[in-house]
């Protein structure tokens, strides 16, 4: 018997790591489109066209933290499945690019329409779920 041994893979930790895969791969959807066909993507969500062009003159460092808060979220469900320890670093990581792009834009950028804030906290709900969540695996050695 090895004295290091994980215990075994929990149902809800698959579960969880399929849900958080399914969530952040629509969160890089929404960056892809973002970013490769922005006019098209914005105008089929409704965005206004003043929004639109608040968007595009994004400095190129918010939408550097903008992907790490999307990829490292992807990246940390990936780890989670995986049952890789660092997938509490990839979702730290993701959390910072969360906090920056959004504080930044609401704060210093000041956008011409604020995103609906149900969808605001859903974002930051679940991003910090995941966190804890995969740190509590981490505790537990379950994911290692």
């Amino acid at each position: 018997m090895r004295l290091n041994a994980r215990p075994a893979t929990p149902t809800h930790l698959w579960i969880v790591g399929v849900l958080s895969l399914l969530w952040n791969l629509f969160g890089c959807y929404d960056y892809l489109m973002s970013q490769l066909s922005p006019a098209s993507y914005f105008a089929s969500m409704g965005m206004s066209a003043e929004s639109s062009a608040f968007m595009a003159t994004l400095p190129a460092w918010l939408v550097a933290f903008w992907a790490l808060g999307v990829w490292g979220s992807l990246v940390g469900s990936l780890l989670l499945l995986a049952r890789s320890r660092h997938a509490v670093a990839a979702f730290a990581l993701s959390l910072l690019g969360l906090a920056v792009s959004q504080l930044s834009q609401a704060f210093v950028f000041n956008p011409p329409e604020a995103p609906p804030v149900g969808l605001t906290l859903t974002i930051w709900s679940a991003l910090v779920f995941f966190l804890i969540y995969a740190r509590s695996m981490a505790a537990q050695r379950v994911i290692g």
